[in-house]
């Protein structure tokens, strides 16, 4: 089949760098263009040396960049550009694929609240696909618009699923309204960009929470584990920075129901998970390290269960450039061609 052309919107920044990482040596996609205003003209092996030899293009102005003409756009940009020029792409037939928060969150309201700016496209919101494969892997096949998920949801969500989705009139496995979800994100989490709080002086030999009484990724996760669990859910979500440079880990804490004190919830990860090619149920007593996924699509989930009491405890890990951004991104992007949902993903972590 001929290859897929790509154009990647927001080149420039981490999680553009990773997809022009992984897109190099996919063998079913061609890099058609990549844009920056600012660095127009400059080869990409330039600014990323680690690219010599595997990426040819230089980046061009918005302007020049000839969009229309690609099959896929990923939109690794800040958010609100993404709706802005998906009209005029899709019209031309292209998919689309936003890394951003435009195409995450149906609630029209909620996402006004949360990203200070009204939604340029609701028609073409109401047809996205949340790009959470191992939650919409078949819609996502015939999606137009994919809204790819924020990378503490993922681990939030995949890590919440198997004991939520389905139980809608079934005897519930765990309170769902008292889930609390304690997570870490490496500084890239922040972007690439200068500001004090990232600042190696900073952010190095230090730890600390933030957004605690409120941050925009708790909405996003609690619609979807809504739409898991078929009802109203309680959560609590507190992210912190970690002097890392990526890596993200989350500790996530759910009452287990008196009636479903029996259940084998280890059992239960396992078969959830069992055909997941990016998600690895650990073995019992396992404490998943951020480093056993670093620079891989890989997710590590680790199922506790203290003193076999009532309180379940969750350990997920992923690398929130590749499984929570760009390589999610990918992995859409191969569903919606019909292509293995593997292809061009199969990097082992980097170890030590």
């Amino acid at each position: 089949m001929a290859k897929i052309k790509v154009g990647i919107v927001g080149g420039t920044g981490y999680t553009g760098v990773e997809l022009l990482r992984l897109l190099s040596q996919h063998p079913n996609a061609e890099l058609a263009a990549i844009t920056s205003r600012k660095e127009d003209g400059m080869p990409v092996a330039d600014m990323y040396t680690n690219l010599r030899g595997k990426v040819d293009l230089a980046f061009s102005s918005p302007d020049k960049a000839r969009l229309t003409e690609c099959d896929v756009v990923f939109f690794a940009t800040p958010h609100g550009v993404a709706m802005a020029q998906a009209q005029e792409l899709l019209a031309a037939g292209v998919k689309i694929i936003d890394l951003a928060a435009d195409f995450r969150l149906q609630d029209l309201a909620s996402f006004e609240k949360w990203y200070k700016m009204p939604h340029a496209c609701p028609d073409v919101l109401r047809e996205s696909v949340y790009g959470l494969v191992e939650l919409n892997r078949e819609k996502i096949r015939g999606a137009r618009v994919v809204g790819n998920p924020g990378c503490y949801p993922t681990t939030v969500l995949l890590g919440l699923a198997p004991l939520l989705e389905g139980r809608a009139g079934a005897s519930p496995l765990v309170d769902a309204s008292t889930l609390i979800a304690d997570c870490k994100s490496g500084v890239t989490g922040a972007g690439r960009k200068a500001e004090l709080h990232i600042l190696f002086s900073e952010a190095s030999d230090n730890f600390k929470a933030y957004g605690v009484s409120g941050h925009r990724h708790h909405p996003e996760i609690v619609e979807h584990l809504q739409t898991l669990h078929g009802g109203p859910v309680g959560l609590t979500f507190v992210p912190h920075l970690t002097p890392m440079v990526r890596g993200m880990h989350s500790t996530i804490y759910a009452r287990i129901d008196p009636k479903a004190r029996d259940v084998d919830f280890q059992k239960l990860f396992e078969q959830r998970y069992a055909d997941e090619p990016f998600v690895d149920v650990m073995p019992v007593g396992s404490t998943p390290e951020t480093r056993s996924v670093r620079a891989s699509n890989m997710i590590r989930i680790a199922v506790h269960r203290p003193g076999n009491g009532d309180q379940l405890v969750v350990l997920v890990v992923q690398d929130n450039l590749v499984k929570g951004a760009s390589g999610q991104a990918v992995q859409n992007m191969n569903l919606m061609f019909g292509l293995p949902e593997d292809a061009g993903l199969g990097q082992v972590a980097v170890l030590p």
